[in-house]
């Protein structure tokens, strides 16, 4: 019987979140927020990992403003597999940053790339889609998990599914797609064998770091100036000095659209990214009428609403529907739930003003 990959997942925690605006904030973005349950996201994140790998081999890389609060998140097991970025440099330097630190240990080592601010429902089926992906990237290939679409979303990848694997539950990578228009995304969605791209990765580490060296290699690099430090007193130092030299590049454009080897993992549990207030009916329960709320919140014939109070503070509609209410005390948000993705546009409003104490 075939022993079961050591899985080290890697928690990106790294983002901003500004379409969550006015709860999420500079010091407090989207993955510190308790969006999908009553923990934060990347609580959330980590907690799904019970079960699939040792809690103190998570590595989770974040920037340093919010690294205190994640520690304080995590289970503290995991704590100590806390590692700062100092400058954002997108999904690439970071995948490979963690890469380095797992391959210290345990050059095969499967990693599990998990963003931190998603949402997953039905856990048993997640670990069944994961153990799935793990098993395949421990014979060498890289794996996306792709998520089935839903509707003709424009805000997201999509990964064109080939000819299935002998082995594995898994299929061959035919393309990977940038965001489509409108149209295009309808085309995709009528024509199937097209999936999500989640952001959600396995491969193992060696494979990963020789991916990055023939595709990145100025990131590579780099990360072969910081690797003999890892496990040492002088990490940190060697992270801050040549991290930063780095492209700022993802991981898809870096390497997975260019690699050999890649197959895809449909997944089999209910996902959301979680991409504005809109979202958040997918995963939190509603009433009758399908409004969401927490906080204070009283409703008078008010249909399919989403409404975020503060503390106690009562917040009422009455004879309104699809809107979004978010209180955050010092800052009221009101809109349309068809437009919450336009929420960015206040806080490029404030940063433009340079009212930096509402960023």
């Amino acid at each position: 019987m075939a022993t079961k990959k050591r899985i080290h997942p890697v928690i990106l925690a790294g983002g901003s979140g500004t379409r969550f605006w006015p709860l999420s904030r500079e010091k407090k973005p989207k993955q510190l927020l308790p969006l999908a349950s009553d923990k934060p996201l990347v609580a959330d994140t980590a907690a799904r990992l019970v079960g699939l790998s040792r809690l103190e081999d998570i590595v989770t890389v974040c920037g340093r403003a919010h690294a205190p609060a994640i520690r304080r998140m995590l289970p503290e097991e995991a704590r100590g597999g806390v590692v700062v970025e100092p400058a954002a440099r997108n999904t690439a330097p970071a995948i490979g940053l963690a890469a380095t630190v797992v391959a210290a240990r345990d050059p095969k080592g499967v990693l599990l790339v998990l963003p931190s601010d998603h949402a997953i429902l039905d856990l048993q089926a997640f670990r069944e889609t994961v153990q799935r992906a793990v098993d395949l990237a421990g014979r060498g290939s890289l794996v996306t998990i792709g998520v089935q679409p839903t509707r003709a979303e424009t805000g997201f990848g999509y990964i064109q599914v080939g000819a299935p694997l002998a082995k594995g539950g898994g299929h061959r990578v035919t393309a990977f797609h940038e965001k489509p228009d409108r149209e295009r995304a309808k085309g995709y969605l009528a024509a199937g064998g097209y999936l999500w791209n989640a952001g959600m990765f396995a491969f193992r580490a060696d494979r990963i770091l020789e991916e990055l060296r023939e595709h990145l290699p100025d990131c590579a690099a780099a990360l072969a100036k910081i690797a003999p430090s890892v496990g040492t007193a002088g990490f940190a130092r060697a992270v801050a000095r040549h991290f930063p030299t780095c492209p700022s590049i993802s991981i898809d454009y870096a390497v997975m659209e260019k690699a050999q080897d890649i197959a895809v993992v449909p997944a089999s549990f209910t996902w959301s990214d979680l991409g504005s207030f809109s979202s958040l009916p997918e995963v939190r329960e509603a009433d009758a009428a399908g409004n969401v709320t927490s906080g204070n919140v009283m409703l008078f014939d008010a249909l399919q609403n989403v409404v975020l109070g503060q503390g106690n503070k009562p917040v009422a509609l009455i004879g309104v529907s699809d809107l979004i209410v978010v209180d955050a005390g010092d800052a009221l948000l009101v809109c349309n739930r068809d437009r919450a993705q336009e929420v960015r546009k206040v806080v490029e409003a404030l940063r433009a003003r340079g009212d930096g104490k509402l960023l």
